[in-house]
Order: structure tokens, then C-alpha cells, then sequence
């Protein structure tokens, strides 16, 4: 199995490889669309290889995604530590309880007496 997620990562990489040396000419990234640069009195842009440009936007929209649903489940996380938070509550008191029950029986008769 890890020969396969070899062959797997390999193959990425000479894909990867692949678009970067079809794509290496330098492309003007402008920050701002021209109507609004106007408004400003400037015209940001920046001079990028076009696979920069390429795997840099699948990136960022990985991180975008990613972000998004970290929030989004935000409540399933609250609520799960919730539940845990309950859960150690009531282990506790039940070996409070227990310890009530069997306080002052011999301990083997306390087992006997759990395992009914």
C-alpha cells in the first residue's frame, strides 16, 4: 500500500511539474480593475508566471473551503464537547453512587453485587 501512495504522490508531482513548465510565461496580475484604479490614482499589478497564478488560486480557494467549514461546524463541535463535558458529570456520579451503595460491604461481595 504505501508503494501505491507513491505511485500516487509521483504522478501528482510530474502533473504539477507538467502545468508549471507549459505555463512559465509572465503575466500582468492586476489588484484592481481599471474603472476602479481610476478612482484612485493607481494601478497596482504585479508580474507573475502564469502557474504561480494557477496553483496559487487552487490554494487559496483550498484555504477559503477549508476556513468555511472549520465555521460551519462550529456548533457541531461545541455541542460535541458539550455532550463530553456531560458525560464525565454523570461517570462521576455514578461512581459516587456506587461508592454510597457498597460503603461498609466486604469488596468481593460488593463485586458479586454489581456484576447481578
Amino acid at each position: 500500500m504505501r508503494y501505491v501512495r507513491y505511485f500516487c504522490i509521483a504522478i501528482f508531482a510530474v502533473a504539477l511539474i507538467s502545468v508549471a513548465l507549459a505555463n512559465r510565461e509572465m503575466v500582468a496580475l492586476q489588484i484592481l480593475p481599471a474603472e476602479v484604479s481610476g478612482w484612485f490614482a493607481l494601478n497596482p499589478s504585479v508580474q507573475l508566471p502564469l502557474f504561480l497564478v494557477i496553483l496559487g488560486s487552487i490554494v487559496v480557494g483550498l484555504l477559503v473551503g477549508f476556513v468555511w467549514e472549520w465555521i460551519r461546524e462550529y456548533g457541531q463541535r461545541a455541542e460535541a464537547a458539550k455532550q463530553a463535558r456531560e458525560m464525565r458529570r454523570l461517570e462521576r456520579e455514578v461512581a459516587r453512587l456506587k461508592g454510597e451503595k457498597h460503603q461498609g460491604k466486604d469488596e468481593v461481595l460488593a463485586l458479586l453485587d454489581e456484576a447481578s
